[in-house]
């Protein structure tokens, strides 16, 4: 009888810490989410993997064996000014600008290529260890992501890493497309998630965590797949954002929750 009413005392306590989220220490990371500024036409043919906006222009990297491209689009139009496919068995993943090369990612290929930014024609190769998922550009580095918590540092010539960075928290973090944004933070779309994440690429803090879910209808979601693609607009605190197959690309600001 004393066995039964300690195992009954336990549970209780058990069950009141458990309750009362004690169990479990919450997560410090400030909260942010996604204020709707406007909206725009996007092809929802795109699996997008990468976007960059570059004065007028909007580039924009697609996946799928076969199907793979790159893009330039003029920002306030959304005519069409150059498309590259990439063949298979090629993978795109994502795209940033560098100066005067356009550096297009592939996934599990181990390539990445140096596009003139006017025509998007292949200029070289690099080749690199791992997985390409996402890249960007800011200060004379690149960033780029492998599916993981951690990102590396190349340099923005001939692509050889110059350092490595890992996430001082959020360890499951599948870090995708990334922008680096002109706070000096990157900005990364954490898959398959709807969460985009903005880090301290200097000691891989996350600086806060932004909840970008419910930006299209259910029904219009069931056949698009995860969100990816983040481009800030030069000069402004907006950005660009949309998913794989999304029919819709937004422009937004990422506000206090």
């Amino acid at each position: 009888m004393e066995r039964n009413r300690r195992r009954l005392a336990t549970g209780v306590l058990v069950g009141l810490l458990v309750g009362s989220g004690c169990g479990a220490p919450e997560d410090p990371t400030p909260r942010m989410k996604v204020e709707v500024v406007g909206t725009r036409p996007h092809d929802r043919q795109a699996f997008t993997q990468g976007l960059e906006v570059d004065g007028d222009i909007l580039y924009e990297s697609t996946g799928l064996v076969g199907v793979s491209s790159v893009r330039a689009y003029r920002l306030a139009t959304g005519e069409e000014l150059a498309r590259v496919e990439l063949p298979a068995p090629y993978f795109g993943e994502g795209i940033t600008l560098a100066g005067a090369t356009v550096w297009q990612l592939t996934w599990r290929d181990g390539v990445a290529i140096a596009r003139d930014p006017a025509t998007l024609a292949e200029r070289g190769r690099a080749s690199y260890d791992g997985e390409g998922w996402g890249v960007c550009s800011r200060d004379g580095r690149l960033v780029m992501s492998d599916g993981t918590d951690r990102l590396t540092f190349r340099d923005p010539v001939t692509f050889a890493p110059t350092g490595t960075v890992t996430l001082t928290s959020r360890h499951n973090a599948r870090l995708n497309e990334l922008e680096c944004a002109a706070d000096g933070s990157v900005y990364a779309n954490d898959w398959p998630t709807d969460t985009i994440l903005r880090i301290d690429p200097q000691s891989g803090r996350v600086l806060a965590a932004i909840d970008a879910a419910g930006l299209l209808p259910a029904t219009v979601r069931a056949g698009a797949d995860a969100l990816n693609g983040l481009a800030q607009l030069p000069g402004t605190d907006r950005f660009l954002i949309t998913g794989k197959n999304w029919p819709t690309m937004f422009e937004v600001r990422f506000t206090p929750a």
